[in-house]
This record gives structure tokens, sequence and C-alpha cells, in this order.
């Protein structure tokens, strides 16, 4: 696993490298093609968080954890990957090419606690809305307006469908979609 490492108001010292390499590298027998990890450790607060995202032909995995010790928040970070791999092992499968993701694998993940593996996702709502061309900061000002975490919209520069969305720590993102 080829593995990106960057800091953000942290120095990476070498146990921390270290530490992310011994972690992350445990998670290469689940994947047959070259898998690429980028992972951002940053203090917030009195938080340390880490931040991974993992890259294997289509398949892209994200976790973000947050505890009071840097090694921890990595252990976890790890850890929760591992439970989301077995989580939709069969979903994966399916939608994966076989020289993309080792089954046979998910099986040996070192997990204490029974994880129930999600069959079919139940929609229990749906809506339909036209969406109106406008700014990205008008649709921020609707989307809080109505009081949600995202909103649709199309951008009048562009004419394309965007998402704006409100981010964990209080900024906004643009998801354009082309």
């Amino acid at each position: 696993m080829k593995i990106t490492m960057t800091g953000k108001q942290i120095e990476l010292t070498q146990g921390l490298k270290d530490r992310i390499n011994d972690r992350f590298s445990k998670l290469d027998r689940y994947f047959h093609k070259e898998t690429e990890a980028s992972v951002t450790l940053s203090v917030q607060r009195e938080q340390q968080v880490v931040e991974a995202t993992i890259y294997s032909g289509n398949l892209i995995m994200r976790v973000e954890e947050a505890t009071v010790d840097m090694y921890m928040s990595i252990d976890n970070a790890v850890d929760i990957l591992e439970r989301q791999l077995r989580k939709h092992k069969t979903r994966i499968e399916k939608k994966l090419k076989k020289e993309t993701f080792d089954a046979a694998a998910i099986e040996q993940i070192p997990y204490g606690e029974a994880v129930e593996e999600e069959t079919e996702f139940k929609i229990v709502r749906r809506k339909r809305f036209e969406t109106k061309p406008m700014s990205p900061e008008e649709a921020i000002l609707q989307m809080n307006l109505l009081g949600h975490q995202f909103y649709i919209f199309t951008n009048a520069e562009t004419g394309e469908s965007n998402v704006v969305y409100q981010r964990k720590n209080g900024d906004y993102g643009l998801i354009e979609v082309i």
C-alpha cells in the first residue's frame, strides 16, 4: 500500500509515521491491486484527528477519527475501515472486480464484535423537486433557511447540478456534478 502522510498543525514524527505504516499496511491483505492511502493528521482544539482515504481501483473508503491521543486515533481509524469492509463485503464483491478486492481475506478480519452485514438499503422516503438556477452562496443561504445539511441546485454560471453541504467543522463544501 502506498501511503501519503500529511500533517496539519502537527509535526509528523518518525513514531507517528511508523504507526501509520504498521497499522495501514495490515489492510493490504484485503486488496489485490495497488492500493493508495492518503492519511492526514491534524489537531483541532483538544482532539487529535486522523482522516484517511483509501483508493483501490473503483473502491474509495474514507474515515475520520478523533480522540485525545493521536496513536489511538490511528488505531481506531484502521479498525473502522476493517469494520466497513466486513459490513459491506457482499456489496463490494458484487460491485467491484475480483482483481481489486480479495473477498476471502475479509473473513480473516480479527474483530471482536459481530458485525451484521447490510444486505439491502431500505428507502423510506422519496422527494422530487425542481432545482433553481442560483449561485453557490445563494444555495448556502437557502440551505440554512431550510435548516438542512445539504442543498441541491443548478449553478447559474455553469448550468450544471451542484450540491452545497455543511461540513463537521462548520465550513461549507461544494460538489460539482459533471
